[in-house]
């Protein structure tokens, strides 16, 4: 497709001409950056164009004439899939135009306009694979896809509905996207007086994965028929195997589920690399059980109520008898996790399409909000349902773990019974522990051959942790406050320094 159309630079521009924003902020993912300069300059040609053609036509207008300056956002601090507020407000940026994949995360503060893209797919063939698979299977059949597919969906649906025939219309669903603006406005008819302004785009300002019949997730939406369930359905995904899908099958692992390629213009029905997840996602809730220090990983900035999920985690950490610390970082990686060896694992606080990190690499598992409310909660037990979005678990009622502190409990990782010791509660005994245990790092190099000294997996805080490493950085202890003599060092070149033996061989 040509430039115009793929970016939709009719319609971007429409909606900043029309909502008279003057700095507008383009956040661009890392694989469409080669073609942003010529979007920001057909954006910029189409804006002029507007600008002449309204100029002339009231003098009220004359705020409209200005110049709009638009900023390129890149290399994002989080998820190039989430709206990066933060970049956009070091601009003073009066909204942003996100291009490419999103997850559709809500904002806190600024409006958003979204451009999903189109990707290329053979609709005629999707719709020949689609009936060959979904009809003899006997299920209703409800259809998500990408939101990079959004643009060809209706004439899908159409082809569709025209081939099966009256009789099959009922077993042929298909979800919508959500919305193709987000105000974050508080009053609602300056919210809805923005969303209609998007001239030709679905608007809608609600979020949440689950009310009454209508399900919603990474951007789609859909209602399901009064007393069907999502096990009753055969879920099939138009798009690629990214982490919208991943989203989608850990979400509803119930379900059946196949995917239509577009690229390759086949059917994937082999789901088992993607449902083994859910394996290894419940060997690391089990291995948190044990961890006795835990990092919160802020993962966004944006996203809203990621500030109330984090103090919930908070709180539930310390109820469970554990220490917390709350780490920024950006996007994590190994090697920065590294520098916290004293943490055992880490919970990561993002948006639902970024949360799942593959931590064979880490040297401590990385877990989601929702297996930490699982492995925290000394009630809760795991009923194969799956919650990526934190956002559904904010304000969730947890199992009082204060109640049942202290009863053992079976680790599945040691192969025994447990019992935790209620580290988590600062109390006044424990913060005389903690003053104590301070000042004990002084003789930590004395601490190397005892063999009492406390393991890195059962130390119950950070000072702990470090006054049994043998090594313990650079500083330096004096025996007294008094400075000491300075000494003359070397003079000369690193050649050969004044009074070395070599050196006077060498003018001899």
């Amino acid at each position: 497709m040509d430039l115009e159309s793929n970016y939709e630079i009719g319609r971007t521009a429409q909606f900043i001409h029309s909502n008279t924003f003057t700095r507008v902020a383009l956040q661009f993912p890392d694989e469409l950056l080669k073609d942003s300069v010529r979007v920001v300059s057909a954006l910029r040609a189409k804006l002029r164009s507007l600008n002449n053609s309204s100029s002339s036509s009231s003098e009220q207008n004359a705020d409209v004439q200005k110049e709009v300056g638009l900023f390129l956002m890149a290399d994002t601090a989080y998820g190039s899939c989430c709206v990066d507020e933060v970049g956009a407000s070091h601009l003073d940026a009066d909204c942003v135009v996100h291009y490419g994949h999103t997850c559709l995360s809500p904002t806190t503060k600024l409006p958003a306009f979204f451009v999903f893209g189109k990707a290329p797919i053979s609709v005629s063939d999707c719709v020949n694979k689609l009936s060959d698979y979904a009809l003899p299977n006997g299920k209703r059949v409800l259809v998500l896809f990408g939101l990079d597919y959004a643009h060809s969906i209706q004439q899908i649906r159409e082809t569709v509905m025209a081939a099966s025939g009256s009789e099959c219309k009922r077993e042929f669903q298909f979800a919508n996207v959500m919305c193709s603006v987000m105000n974050p406005s508080k009053d609602p008819e300056a919210s809805n007086d923005l969303l209609a302004r998007a001239d030709g785009l679905t608007s809608s300002n609600s979020f949440g994965t689950v009310s009454g019949n209508v399900y919603s997730i990474g951007g789609l939406v859909w209602e399901l028929p009064e007393g069907d369930k999502m096990e009753d359905h055969l879920l099939f995904w138009i798009g690629s195997n990214n982490s919208a899908f991943a989203n989608i099958v850990l979400t509803y692992n119930g379900c059946e589920i196949v995917r239509y390629d577009a690229l390759g213009c086949r059917m994937v029905t082999d789901l088992s690399q993607q449902r083994r997840i859910l394996k290894r996602r419940y060997y690391l809730m089990e291995k948190a059980k044990d961890a006795n220090i835990v990092g919160i990983l802020v993962g966004t900035l944006g996203v809203a109520g990621y500030l109330n999920m984090i103090g919930q985690m908070k709180e539930l950490i310390t109820a469970a008898g554990k220490k917390v610390y709350t780490l920024v970082m950006g996007r994590p990686n190994p090697a920065k996790l590294a520098n916290f060896p004293e943490c055992d694992i880490f919970i990561y606080v993002s948006c639902a399409q970024t949360a799942l990190l593959d931590s064979k690499e880490y040297f401590a598992p990385v877990i989601t909000p929702f297996e930490a409310m699982l492995a925290f909660n000394r009630g809760s037990q795991w009923t194969g349902a799956y919650v990526m979005d934190f956002r559904d678990l904010i304000n969730s009622s947890p199992v009082d773990s204060r109640s049942q502190s202290e009863e053992a409990r079976f680790s599945f990782i040691q192969g025994g019974y447990v019992e935790d010791d209620g580290q988590g509660n600062d109390t006044e005994e424990e913060m005389d522990g903690a003053l104590a245990l301070a000042n004990a790092t002084e003789k930590a190099l004395q601490l190397r051959d005892n063999p009492n000294t406390i393991a890195k997996r059962t130390a119950k805080s950070g000072a702990e942790f470090l006054a049994a490493r043998s090594y313990q950085g650079l500083d330096i202890h004096y025996d007294s406050s008094l400075p000491g003599p300075y000494l003359m060092g070397r003079t000369g070149r690193a050649a050969g320094y004044e009074n070395e033996k070599c050196r006077q061989e060498k003018l001899v």
